[in-house]
């Protein structure tokens, strides 16, 4: 009797393309969880042991694929710049941040950072004006945080978020992006303004 040995060795290859795929998703899943955020294509590579930037795109298609079918809390979103975050999906955001381990900012803090993400590049006394006297003391924190950055202009300071403000948050370092980034969160929060 002659056993066909092809589909053997053919069924055993694919099996193990198969599980070298997903070691290599889950590799890149767990590296966006442990990162907290944003992580470039070469980052990924990195992680994910291979240097075909094709196939790590490919594979993170396939995640990003697989956490919208599944439809629960979080997402894989891939950033204008090209990077990639997981993250909290904004309308369970404002929900679940209590829970997180160490707040970064108060709820006063975070609505004025908020307001110079949107309104940036913005003078200090503007933001003092729409946020209240508690803007400077927010502004304070923020700058020290490195979430914002001030430059001097007469009597008054412009100020403007950082790089790494962006990068924590998942943002555009471009501030008109930022800004419509921003639009289309406050929408799926139901914000119509940024005092709420």
């Amino acid at each position: 009797m002659k056993v066909e040995t092809s589909s053997c060795t053919s069924s055993k290859t694919t099996a193990k393309t198969v599980d070298e795929e997903a070691e290599r998703m889950a590799l890149i899943e767990a590296a966006l969880y442990a990162a907290g955020r944003p992580l470039t294509l070469k980052d990924l590579c990195s992680a994910a042991g291979l240097r075909s930037r094709r196939k790590v795109r490919r594979l993170i298609a396939r995640l990003i694929k697989f956490y919208e079918e599944k439809g629960g809390a979080v997402e894989i979103r891939e950033l204008p710049d090209g990077r990639y975050v997981m993250q909290v999906k904004p309308t369970y955001f404002r929900v679940v941040r209590r829970f997180a381990s160490k707040p970064l900012l108060s709820d006063g803090a975070l609505k004025t950072l908020a307001y110079v993400a949107y309104c940036q590049p913005v003078e200090q006394k503007e933001v003092a004006k729409a946020r209240g006297t508690q803007a400077y003391r927010h502004l304070k924190l923020l700058e020290n945080m490195g979430l914002i950055s001030r430059e001097r202009k007469g009597k008054t300071a412009i100020i403007t978020t950082t790089p790494y403000f962006s990068d924590l948050f998942g943002l555009s370092h471009n501030p008109d992006k930022v800004r419509s980034q921003l639009r289309k969160v406050f929408n799926e929060m139901k914000i119509r303004e940024i005092g709420e």
